[in-house]
């Protein structure tokens, strides 16, 4: 029986969206340049479609291109350092997975300090010296694995633009020099804290909401994110934003399963099969939002996680204890005013007051400049619509969605509302 060879550009792309972060953390940490880091594993990645489909796919694809990665840093620091006793180091580390401890002098101690390169890596990203804009460009250029166009369509900018604030970011951090690379201490790290939770969610939302491309969601971006919020928890125990981030996403991750139907489809909260959440990961994210709550200070991640534990801990959409959740993003809202807020809390006053209530939260919303190309406003409203019988009035908004969604999933799922309304 004959097996057939994997097609190796599909196996690297893989890959490479899983393992990319890593690999430029682990560069980082050797050579103190991000964007150099960057280039090398890029390196690495031009490396691999050249040899791969010529001597095929290796059977640790991510040790494979780590390691490639790793021997082009070495070659960088031979010719611009031309050290001999760290070039013999470096050889020797090389070719194994355990990075020696004179190297891990040589660099520093950050990384040591967290036990994580990728987090290292995270708060480097996070460095007060990148303005807020490039920080989540580079963000998820290197964390999410999106391309600069991929970030210019989730932002509703133009691609050079991002490109520009992905270019700035790493020439700060670069002026910054080797430290940039170090986790911060004390209260150095509980000022970067709120950048780097940030972020963190940034990366998880792209993964379970994706923003472009075919998937509707990405669940490895998931995983790595809660991985790095539970670090994170160990690394500052007593602060329960860092709690409440890993019980949101904890929460919102039990429902990944029952997001996508047999074929990929998008499966919308009132649609699901409430059987296949995942419950250890309901009962760690309840148990985590627990801890944060008992601090008595509810911050933005806070007050998100109770939202999604309403949600959690209701057994259908009729059950859920909308008043509460309308509640809750109120006081969200008091705390970081955003349209995006009042759009989700519009929906949660539409089931606990009815569709004209929420039609009135949504009006303010209609003349928003940052909700003019974001499609759910007008898909929400059709639901609105639908619920009061106004059928054509909803069919048109759900036009004006499909002009503005961006990823396949979503646009395939608002096209079956459309025509379900048309066949009504």
């Amino acid at each position: 029986m004959t097996t057939t060879a994997p097609d190796p550009y599909a196996v690297l792309e893989t890959v490479w969206r899983m393992e990319s972060a890593r690999i430029v953390a682990g560069v980082a940490r050797v050579v103190r340049d991000v964007g150099l880091a960057e280039e090398l594993a890029h390196d690495a990645l031009v490396a691999a479609m050249e040899q791969w489909p010529r001597d095929g796919v290796p059977d640790n694809p991510g040790a494979w291109l780590a390691a490639t990665a790793r021997r082009r840093a070495i070659d960088v620091i031979r010719r611009e350092q031309n050290l001999a006793r760290k070039t013999e180091l470096l050889v020797g580390w090389a070719g194994d997975d355990t990075v020696a401890p004179a190297a891990d002098a040589a660099v520093g101690d950050g990384a040591a300090a967290v036990g994580d390169d990728v987090l290292a890596l995270l708060f480097a990203t996070c460095h007060p010296a990148v303005a807020r804009e490039s920080r989540v460009a580079l963000t998820l250029r290197l964390f999410g694995g999106l391309t600069t166009d991929e970030i210019a369509h989730a932002f509703l900018v133009p691609s050079p633009t991002i490109g520009q604030r992905i270019s700035r970011a790493k020439k700060r951090l670069a002026g910054v020099g080797p430290d940039a690379l170090a986790v911060p201490v004390g209260d150095e790290l509980a000022a970067r804290l709120g950048a780097v939770l940030e972020v963190i969610y940034l990366v998880f939302n792209e993964g379970y909401a994706a923003t472009t491309g075919v998937d509707w969601t990405r669940p490895s971006l998931c995983v790595e994110a809660m991985r790095l919020g539970r670090v994170l928890a160990a690394l500052a125990p007593e602060e329960p934003e860092v709690h409440g981030l890993v019980a949101l996403m904890e929460l919102q991750a039990s429902r990944l399963r029952a997001r996508v139907g047999p074929s990929g489809e998008p499966v919308l909260l009132g649609d699901q099969d409430r059987a296949r959440w995942d419950r250890v990961l309901l009962g760690r994210g309840l148990a985590a939002l627990a801890r944060a709550e008992a601090d008595g200070r509810r911050g933005r991640y806070v007050l998100q996680a109770a939202i999604a534990a309403c949600h959690a801990r209701a057994r259908s959409t009729d059950d859920t204890d909308w008043a509460a959740i309308a509640a809750l993003y109120g006081e969200l809202a008091a705390l970081t005013p955003s349209p995006v807020i009042e759009l989700n809390r519009a929906v949660a006053v539409a089931r606990a007051e009815g569709p004209e209530a929420g039609l009135a939260v949504l009006e303010p919303l209609s003349s928003e400049p940052t909700l003019a190309g974001y499609h759910l406003l007008p898909a929400v409203r059709a639901d609105m619509l639908t619920t009061l019988g106004r059928v054509e009035e909803a069919v048109a908004e759900l036009e004006r969605a499909l002009d503005l969604v961006r990823t396949v999933a979503e646009r395939e799922l608002l096209e079956r509302r459309k025509a379900a309304l048309l066949g009504s």
